[in-house]
């Protein structure tokens, strides 16, 4: 089944919740399809298949270890309501940190990859579409993009 606008919204919002800063990259909307972006990068057909596939594919895994992840909080907090042991919180605590950790890395290199189909001109210039959106967008920064 295919995901749902909605679905992809919510999901985009839950990454950039979780993600750490990286510059020039976290729009928040997929940017490789809006019409001014590719106007204004020049982006082929091409870059804007590859850029979106890279996209794909790391949403995929992303869904997958958000389920991972929404498991091991769902124990986490079972064992905190049944006072268990401090040792055994500890170490399911870690269990939750090491999942939300890779996929804060999944996102990073997803945007590293993203970036990589670009030219170096077109990077210099997304730099600066990024910085005037973040100036028109100021009231919505992503929390892991707080400056």
């Amino acid at each position: 089944m295919k995901p749902t606008w909605r679905q992809r919204l919510g999901l985009t919002a839950l990454l950039l919740a979780l993600a750490v800063p990286v510059r020039a990259q976290s729009f928040g909307f997929p940017w490789w399809r809006d019409a001014r972006f590719q106007h204004e990068l020049s982006l082929t057909a091409e870059q804007r298949t590859r850029i979106d596939a890279i996209f794909q594919d790391a949403l995929t895994k992303l869904r997958q270890k958000k389920q991972e992840l929404d498991q091991q909080e769902d124990e986490l907090s079972r064992m905190i309501a049944s006072n268990a042991d401090e040792s055994l919180v500890s170490k399911q605590v870690d269990r939750a940190e090491t999942i939300r950790a890779h996929m804060n890395k999944t996102r990073t290199l997803m945007l590293l990859h993203e970036r990589q189909v670009l030219t170096p001109e077109q990077r210099v210039k997304l730099n600066k579409l990024y910085e005037q959106w973040m100036k028109d967008h100021a009231n919505n920064k992503p929390r892991g993009d707080l400056k």
